[in-house]
């Protein structure tokens, strides 16, 4: 299970940096890799030409997140690899009113070593009318969709799981798969679409997931050991109205000056490491209403009455559940402060719980820094925390110790843009599969 308290921010990563400079100054070794370890490398590096077909294969199927259709056909071309290195495979369909595919599941179950969770997912952001070619190679990079962000990363873990099921490092081992089908736009509610997750992670003792890999802010490869929650807020003030001529009088400060002083008391008195809280917008007026749904807004005013509505939508993300809740205690606090005639509101939302940083991550990326070098590609570094995304990890990372970014190289991902570096294929499997095989003992 899960080894909590969460360190701050900046001591993990001073940790953690000198456990990477360690390896970084270690002298090469020429037998850093057992045998078996070597066996399983070759493996890796012999087929990772037919791991690049089955790639090009899943990325040619458009699999938008609401093209359900799309996400199955990758899905069952996904098992039928998971069920050819010996994991037995299921989809688990989500309820017709989710407008969601699904998930695909593997799982070989055993008794020895750590159980490992491996985690990718089957959707892209590029729906069926996206004009972006979905796939453009020139031999060292690919250009596409969801080429990076994930099929690259799903494609890893098969690699790195077929090494390691020919040399016979799976028997008696539980490796679990899920590659979810929604994780560009997670269903609601979000508890029964990620149930799968959540339960495949309390049989787990580790998870890994495949997101893109990454390099730090000096060039170095980094994997991650935290992400902030991803959540809102929402504001709602209403006060008295009446003639301009009023205003700051007998009849108050009217709902745009609230809630100004609100956003603007935010500014000055929250800002601190890894945690933002962006007011994204604000529709003020004598009346005014948000559509959530649409993201829209709309307001009625004149210059010359007191506005009485407010509404402002905003971001807040932090790194661990403590700094969360001391940032919604803070804002409440400030909110609570009206102005005469002024009376606001807070609400909060979470979708993605924070994946903060642990003593447990750290001892994985250390594992993965160590199978990386004693595999001669490098050592392996903290990426900072506060500039990586959400994802599909931070459903499990309350739960098991977890590491991301053990994925494809590329970038510009979400874009007509995105790419992938087509021997980071190669390297990632390699380096998940020393590190399942070293886990799995």
């Amino acid at each position: 299970m899960k080894t909590p308290p969460a360190l701050s921010s900046p001591a993990l990563l001073l940790s953690a940096f000198a456990a990477w400079a360690a390896l970084a100054a270690a002298p090469a070794r020429a037998d850093a890799l057992d045998a078996q370890e070597q066996r399983i490398v070759a493996n890796v590096r012999r087929h990772t030409p037919e791991a690049l077909q089955l790639l090009e294969r899943s990325v040619l199927v458009n699999s938008g997140t609401l093209n359900p259709a799309g996400v199955r056909e990758v899905g069952t071309l996904y098992a039928q690899a998971f069920e050819a290195v010996g994991l037995r495979t299921r989809w688990v369909d989500m309820p017709a009113e989710m407008k969601r595919a699904g998930h695909l599941v593997a799982e070989r179950i055993g008794t020895q070593g750590k159980r490992v969770l491996l985690i990718g997912h089957l959707d892209t952001v590029f729906e069926k009318d996206s004009p972006v070619p979905p796939w453009q190679s020139d031999g060292h990079k690919v250009r596409g969709q969801g080429v990076s962000d994930m099929k690259g990363g799903d494609v890893i873990i098969l690699l790195a799981l077929r090494a390691l099921n020919d040399a016979g490092a799976l028997e008696g081992r539980t490796v679990r798969v899920v590659f979810t089908g929604d994780e560009e736009r997670v269903g609601s509610p979000i508890e029964v679409a990620r149930a799968a997750l959540v339960d495949a992670a309390r049989q787990s003792d580790v998870a890994l997931a495949f997101e893109g890999a990454t390099k730090d802010e000096q060039g170095r490869d980094a994997a991650t050991i935290g992400r902030r929650a991803s959540g809102g807020w929402q504001l709602t003030v209403t006060a008295r109205t009446g003639h301009s001529a009023g205003v700051f009088g007998r009849d108050g400060f009217g709902a745009v000056y609230e809630a100004a002083r609100v956003v603007n008391a935010f500014r000055e008195q929250l800002i601190e490491p890894d945690l933002t809280f962006n007011a994204a917008t604000i529709v003020g007026g004598t009346s005014a209403q948000w559509n959530d749904a649409e993201s829209q807004g709309q307001a009625f005013g004149k210059s010359n009455v007191i506005p009485r509505d407010t509404q402002v939508r905003g971001d807040l993300r932090y790194l661990t559940a403590e700094q969360g809740a001391k940032a919604r205690e803070r804002m409440q606090a400030i909110v609570e402060q009206s102005l005469p005639g002024t009376r606001s509101r807070i609400s909060f939302n979470e979708n993605y719980p924070p994946m903060a940083p642990t003593p447990g991550n750290l001892r994985l990326l250390e594992a993965y820094s160590r199978a990386s070098a004693d595999a001669g590609l490098g050592p392996i570094a903290p990426f900072p925390p506060g500039q990586r995304g959400a994802g599909d990890v931070q459903f499990v990372a309350p739960i098991v110790d977890s590491l991301d970014g053990l994925g494809a190289a590329g970038g510009g991902a979400h874009t007509p843009d995105e790419w992938l570096d087509i021997a980071s294929i190669e390297r990632g499997a390699v380096r998940a599969a020393v590190l399942i095989y070293r886990l799995t003992r």
